[in-house]
């Protein structure tokens, strides 16, 4: 999938004297810009938030509530109201549960998910607003392994998980797996991918490496299987967890398995929304309040 090209512009004001109020405006595609991939800070959940230089964007998940509204306002321009693909990567109330107020508070063109469903009203009201965007335009697209959302002519998203569900199939192993490529650079975006599907992952990508690792299930011992560690060699892994949160996540052991692959560990719970940036060449992360 290619989604649509934004040109986007800053729109300036100032007092000139004598003339009055002079509008200037300045077109972002004039100078070089970063791709942005933000880890937001929605307590105990998911949510991520990525800009290619194009101006397209893309969000994965949004966290169990309406947090998601002012931390997606904290990274986006005031003006803008829309997304280009949404995705979904299972149905998780603390992945899912900020969606439907974002389908409503943003105009969105694509919304993809895998189809596994779930018997809870968070996941019914997620349905609902889907089915409110697409009956005014928005495309319901299917995640898959082997599906493709370019963002700009470097910066792509590939989605490597789940290879294909069943009605009956647990969540977290149907849960959407992606790598977020711009050049020489690379993210793994894993949801709540367990062991299990790391060392599929490994089986069907003998050379999957990545800078960005966003930890498996906010650091829980069920994720983050050492060898999958040692061979991903990423130099900065994000946990997105909530501060005191109830599951103790992430547990100590990853942690320490994290350490001994040599990553730096950013973590939300900590340290907020973080920002990674990357000029195709190099990512640079740091919390956003910096």
């Amino acid at each position: 999938m290619t989604v649509k090209r934004h040109w986007r512009a800053i729109v300036l004001a100032g007092l000139v004297a004598g003339n009055g109020l002079i509008w200037f405006v300045v077109w972002q595609f004039a100078r070089p810009q970063p791709l942005v991939l933000a880890f937001l800070d929605v307590g105990q959940g998911d949510a991520i938030y990525i800009e290619a230089p194009s101006g397209n964007q893309l969000l994965i998940d949004a966290g169990g509530g309406k947090q998601i509204l002012p931390a997606l306002a904290a990274v986006m321009p005031f003006y803008d109201r829309s997304l280009d693909v949404v995705i979904a990567t299972h149905p998780d109330a603390d992945h899912i549960g900020g969606l439907a107020s974002v389908l409503e508070s943003y105009e969105v063109v694509g919304i993809m998910d895998t189809g596994l469903s779930s018997d809870t009203a968070t996941y019914r009201a997620f349905m609902e607003a889907v089915d409110n965007e697409v009956s005014v335009g928005s495309q319901n697209l299917a995640a898959s392994a082997g599906a493709r959302i370019n963002l700009d002519r470097q910066v792509y998203l590939d989605i490597l998980w789940p290879r294909q569900v069943f009605a009956n199939q647990e969540a977290n192993g149907a849960s959407v797996v992606a790598r977020l490529v711009y050049g020489e650079t690379s993210a793994l975006l894993t949801g709540d991918a367990p062991i299990a599907v790391e060392r599929a992952l490994l089986a069907t990508y003998p050379n999957l490496q990545a800078d960005i690792l966003k930890v498996g299930h906010h650091g829980s011992k069920t994720s983050s299987d050492s060898d999958f560690l040692a061979q991903l060699a990423s130099r900065y892994a994000i946990i997105s967890a909530g501060a005191g949160n109830r599951y103790g996540h992430p547990t100590q052991a990853v942690l320490d398995k994290l350490a001994a692959a040599g990553a730096k560990i950013l973590r939300t719970d900590r340290l907020g929304t973080i920002i990674c940036r990357s000029d195709g060449s190099e990512f640079a992360c740091q919390p956003a309040s910096r």
